[in-house]
């Protein structure tokens, strides 16, 4: 829901994610968990090589001591490998063990762990000044990289290195990072990884050219019956081959007779079926084939939807994968989200990206984006479909092909940068490049396939310089060898170097002119109307196409992340509350499922408890100092959006606990916490702020919220907007201007009606030409949601920006119905993104929310029993609760797969020092991974706690 969440997130991921994945050993740095948790027995630091365990690494310096290591032979998960690295940690009393809050080791202090008691109480999550950041690397980097997991998700690798640092960062990790290298306390040293240094200037070479009528004279001839290659010494016909020859030559002549005939033959059924469909015409598809027959289909002016009987584009949407191998029942062909079943290789994962373009469809955001996590620290891409956190070798063919591939698709411009520089510096001084990052002999196909590319980005010369080299190495045949020197000519290498000296690429000779459009097999829905409650009246949609409200009421309610249909979860049997709100406020907007909206207000009305034993109010802390009146005030709106009274819900009257919370001065010095005179006791952001006005002024207690209005008026800036925090620095915020603007609507005087006015236009001056915009995570789901709501405060004047947002919402909605953290975001569906998403669109304000329940039917509340993992989802739930992990298909509504936003996480983004996955968060992120798999995504924002009630 904005800043406030994400530090809900920071601790939820990391939670769930360590409790999931057991012991691993790796070099480490920075977050401390809730609960206290014993010292294993280390294994000895020699038993870790570099290529055997993981190293962990904590830096006690600001407590007098040094970085001391830890190994683990046999790692599990991050969380694990401090454990057996023989380090002990402690959580907090708010979030639980995976939010890692002290960090101790017998060799430094007799075991103290810090920050000591007197300096942290480990109650409320830390400060984003003060906490413990986690961060990572693999074999060979030589640089820390700001952990996107939590330790309970991260699984490191043989070689790996963990490291834990106390102190402050920002949410991107851009700040705070180790002041030791992964090679001061690697295992036995390090081995820096490839890091090509050579002249980003172009080469001189001698000029030459490629004689390409005597290359494709050389292709003519290996046709047999001017139709198909077949091997020496065989009888059937090579497909892999004919592809290839089809593509160079089209390259060379978009009408030629030669290619097209290829493609005949190619396009007749039977041999459709052979090389495509190996398990018969119902069986999933050879993506490989299936997306080089679509490119010869496009190369030669074909039909790739009617294709030797097949609709080959459609296939190809309907076999992503859509989840992680692990993440739930196993799915033949499926490594990761988003890849193309059956391809293993990222040369078929961006041509099928580039036959999908070309064909005038939009691939799915998940297989574009599988593309960008095969980028290596070099900057190129590597050959094979890795998952994250594995080895990565780059190669220049791939670099080159992923490289058109994601310029054709756009929006990644700084990952396409950097496989340019990759390919400028990894360029040899002859004008040729390598097969293989460190070798020095040019290879004709390499240096085809990133000749092709460097045209196409721009570098000509690069370019030219390539052509002349393969001008050098064409054999009398026509033809060019696999490598410079050999003398046999060769299908495979020759066809990239004609099409290189052709000037042309793979995207321009299959290019059509048609604009994507949604797939043919998976067209986008138009949104489903929400179902009205009975006497409520029916939500009208603001204008403009938006997401399928079904579908994302699938995605959230799924048992694999809504456990017992009531709470979800950031670790095994810790719900996590906030979240848990956040969900119950999208079913109340859109009334797509009243049944399950019942059994949540039931579970947090009448004493459910979690598998701890916890119920709401160990998250509210109410009748204690350490009181979150931001989760006071957003438990209370819940009530009284659903009809119940707030001044007894969960036992507790909320309202009084709000009126006695109110600070009667400021004190940033104490407990509790208190912004200023007005503020809610131990709330930091204005979204905390807002849900504690809205509760009190929707109770009809405007006299006791009289304060906290005037408070909350006072945070508005000169133009109109809010930052995120209440008294620490931060910068202008959608999600905070927003939930603000919501407050202070339902104030009927003139200042509070400009103030709202104000807001508002500020709002639309932030949208993005895609509709989005900008949030703690990018161009974030979370605050386009928001934008919809503040901006449908007068949605007559605002209506053609609402539209807008609405249709970028729906972009972001992946096949399991979840949403993305941001554009451009890692790929998967996420938990927290998805809440917002879902009652966003609608439009309804959160002080305005009206859900009758009325007609449906109580459940018995459950005992509480512990989980023993996550169960594969994404949500907050069991196991795979909010956090980040791949989605479902459509099929499966939301399987155990989506990404889980973090437990309590607001808007999305990483903090390094707790090892979770951070919403924006104020001053922590949380990130982890559901079910140990998936990896989230990118957030940058500050922190915020999430006791702040996100």
């Amino acid at each position: 829901m904005g800043t406030a969440e994400l530090a809900e997130r920071r601790t939820g991921k990391k939670r769930l994610v360590s409790l999931i994945s057991a012991a691993l050993l790796t070099f480490g740095a920075s977050v401390a968990f809730v609960t206290g948790t014993t010292t294993a027995a280390a294994d000895p630091i020699e038993g870790c090589t570099a290529t055997n365990g993981a190293i962990v690494a904590v830096d006690f310096g600001p407590f007098g001591g040094k970085v001391e290591r830890g190994c683990d032979t046999t790692p599990t998960t991050g969380y694990d490998l401090l454990h057996e690295g023989g380090f002990s940690t402690e959580g907090t009393v708010h979030d639980g063990p995976a939010f890692i809050c002290r960090i101790g080791k017998g060799s430094f202090d007799s075991g103290t762990q810090y920050p000591t008691p007197d300096k942290e109480d480990c109650v409320l999550t830390p400060q984003a000044t003060a906490y413990w950041s986690y961060w990572t690397a693999s074999p060979g980097q030589k640089n820390w990289t700001y952990s996107p997991l939590g330790a309970m998700a991260r699984t490191p690798k043989p070689g790996d290195v963990d490291a834990w640092v106390f102190g402050g960062t920002d949410a991107g990790g851009t700040s705070g990072k180790p002041a030791f290298s992964p090679d001061d306390v690697r295992a036995q040293g390090g081995s820096p990884s490839p890091d090509p240094t050579g002249p980003t200037g172009p080469p001189t070479a001698a000029p030459g050219t490629v004689d390409l009528p005597a290359a494709t004279r050389w292709l003519t001839g290996r046709l047999t019956d001017g139709e198909r290659v077949v091997d020496e010494g065989a009888t059937a016909p090579d497909h892999f081959l004919t592809t290839e020859a089809v593509y160079a030559l089209a390259g060379a002549d978009r009408q030629s007779p030669a290619a097209r005939k290829a493609a005949d033959f190619l396009a007749r059924p039977a041999e459709t079926d052979a090389y495509a469909y190996p398990a018969g015409r119902g069986g999933i598809p050879d993506a490989t084939a299936a997306a080089r027959l679509a490119l010869v289909a496009e190369a030669t002016g074909k039909d790739p939807r009617a294709f030797g009987g097949h609709d080959l584009l459609g296939d190809l949407v309907t076999y992503v994968c859509p989840r992680d191998i692990g993440d739930g029942e196993t799915i033949d062909g499926c490594l990761t989200k988003g890849d193309f079943r059956t391809t293993g290789q990222s040369d078929a994962q961006a041509m099928a990206v580039i036959a999908l373009l070309n064909g005038g469809v939009t691939p799915p955001a998940d297989a574009v984006n599988r593309l960008t996590g095969l980028q290596c620290e070099d900057g190129g891409f590597t050959g094979i479909l890795i998952r994250s956190g594995e080895w990565c070798d780059s190669d220049a063919s791939s670099t080159a092909l992923i490289a058109l591939a994601l310029k054709r698709a756009g929006g990644h411009d700084a990952v396409v940068e950097k496989a340019r520089e990759n390919l400028r510096k990894s360029q040899l001084p002859t004008g040729a490049w390598p097969a293989a990052a460190g070798m020095t002999t040019g290879s004709p196909s390499a240096t085809g396939w990133a000749a092709q590319a460097m045209r196409a980005l721009g570098d000509t010369a690069h370019a030219d310089a390539g052509l002349f080299r393969l001008s050098k190495q064409q054999l009398s045949e026509g033809g060019f060898a696999f490598e410079e020197g050999l003398t046999e000519p060769q299908l495979y290498p020759t066809v990239p170097a004609v099409v290189a000296a052709a000037k042309s690429d793979l995207v321009a000779l299959t290019a059509k002119r048609a604009e994507p459009s949604p797939s043919p097999t998976a067209p986008k829905p138009s949104p489903s109307e929400p179902k009205p409650s009975p006497g409520d009246p029916k939500p009208s949609l603001p204008p403009g196409d938006g997401p399928d409200l079904k579908r994302a009421t699938a995605y959230l309610t799924h048992p694999t992340r809504l456990i017992q249909g009531r709470y979800y979860e950031s670790s095994p049997g810790f719900a996590t509350y906030g979240l848990t709100i956040d969900g119950a406020y999208a079913l109340a907007a859109t009334g797509t499922d009243d049944a399950t909206l019942r059994n949540i207000v039931d579970f947090l009305d009448k004493g459910g408890k979690d598998g701890q034993g916890r119920t709401v109010h160990a998250w509210t802390l109410i009748g204690t100092k350490y009181a979150v009146g931001g989760a006071i005030g957003k438990t209370a709106l819940l009530a009284e959006a659903v009809g119940r009274d707030p001044r007894g819900f969960g036992g507790q009257d909320l309202i009084a606990a709000l009126a006695k919370d109110t600070c009667r001065a400021g004190n940033v010095d104490a407990v509790p916490y208190c912004g200023g005179k007005g503020a809610y006791g131990n709330a930091k952001s204005v979204f905390d702020q807002s849900l504690g006005v809205i509760a009190q002024v929707r109770a009809g207690e405007n006299a006791a919220a009289a304060e906290p209005i005037t408070y909350l008026k006072s945070l508005q800036r000169p133009n109109g907007a809010f930052g995120s925090m209440l008294v620490e620095k931060s910068d202008d915020e959608v999600d905070s201007t927003a939930m603000a603007a919501m407050a202070l609507d339902l104030l009927p005087d003139a200042d509070a009606q400009a103030a709202v006015d104000k807001a508002v236009a500020w709002l639309a001056t932030r949208q993005k030409d895609d509709g989005g915009v900008p949030g703690a995570s990018g161009n974030s789901v979370n605050s386009a949601a928001l934008a919809v709501q503040g901006m449908s405060l007068d949605a007559q004047k605002y209506g053609a920006q609402i539209a807008k947002a609405r249709k970028f919402l729906a972009s972001q909605q992946n096949a399991d119905g979840g949403f993305e953290i941001a554009k451009g975001s890692q790929p998967g569906s996420d938990v927290r993104a998805s809440t917002q998403a879902l009652g966003g669109t609608t439009g309804i304000s959160f002080a305005t929310l009206t859900r009758s329940l009325d007609g449906t039917t109580p459940l018995p509340i459950p005992s509480p029993t512990a989980t023993s993992g996550p169960s594969g989802g994404t949500g907050a739930a069991g196991g795979a609760p909010v956090i980040i992990t791949p989605g479902d298909t459509a099929g499966t509504a939301a399987g155990a797969g989506g990404n889980g936003a973090s437990a309590q996480g607001g808007s999305g983004g990483n903090l390094a020092s707790t090892g979770v996955r951070a919403g924006a968060l104020a001053g922590a992120a949380a990130v982890l991974v559901l079910a140990g798999w998936r990896l989230v995504a990118m957030a940058r924002t500050r922190r915020i706690r999430e006791e702040d009630g996100r």
